[in-house]
């Protein structure tokens, strides 16, 4: 097969996959401010037709399953290294690590909320949703976060008040900087932290302070 021949091959496959991903990429946008956007809303915001999306997906609910699950997958990578000694710290990360992933975050969140799409998100966030669970159980145990409530109902709370502060981040313009820090002191101060204290806990530590690490970012 001649070198021109071979080109011309891979030339479609190449062109398949960068739409693809412009799907995907549109969904996670477009589903995380209207998670009833129809198929050809999501199509014309990736600058495809509605035929085009057929070519990838089997129908609206494929492409959404999709864009869920990449979303799962860049959640975990985002939250795998969160253990710290400091259960504090480990929250604060934690939350540090959703607003780097906030796109991610904001379609997961808006779906948790419809029927078809529950129980899919619930399996794609039930990682991260466990690691918050640690760290809040050994944190309470420590007594270096609130144990006068349960650590699983505390747990939903802290994850609640933090996808709101991720959520109206981006709805309101917060800078990148200070999504970061509200996003981490709403979830230190649902644990139990005092303004001053969670304030003096982020100062002190650098690994918090925001950017992150390029090899701590998804």
């Amino acid at each position: 097969m001649t070198s021109a021949a071979v080109g011309a091959r891979r030339a479609p496959r190449r062109d398949a996959e960068e739409n693809r991903s412009a799907l995907l990429d549109a969904a996670t946008t477009v589903l995380g401010s209207d998670p009833d956007a129809s198929l050809e809303a999501i199509a014309a915001a990736a600058g495809l037709s509605r035929r085009a999306v057929y070519g990838h997906f089997a129908n609206r609910e494929e492409l959404v399953a999709a864009s869920v699950e990449r979303g799962a997958v860049r959640l975990a990578a985002a939250t795998m290294d969160v253990d710290r000694a400091d259960a504090r710290v480990a929250l604060a990360l934690l939350g540090a690590r959703l607003w780097d992933a906030v796109e991610q975050v904001r379609v997961l969140a808006s779906l948790a909320v419809r029927g078809p799409s529950l129980a899919v998100v619930g399996e794609a966030l039930a990682p991260v949703r466990s690691r918050l669970l640690a760290i809040v159980t050994a944190g309470a145990a420590s007594g270096s976060i609130r144990d006068d409530i349960p650590p699983a109902s505390l747990s939903r709370l802290i994850e609640q008040a933090a996808i709101a502060v991720l959520v109206e981040a981006t709805e309101s313009g917060f800078t990148r900087d200070d999504g970061h820090r509200v996003v981490m002191l709403i979830a230190l101060s649902t644990a139990g932290l005092s303004a001053r204290e969670a304030n003096q806990l982020i100062d002190s530590t650098p690994e918090l302070h925001h950017p992150l690490p390029e090899d701590a970012q998804a």
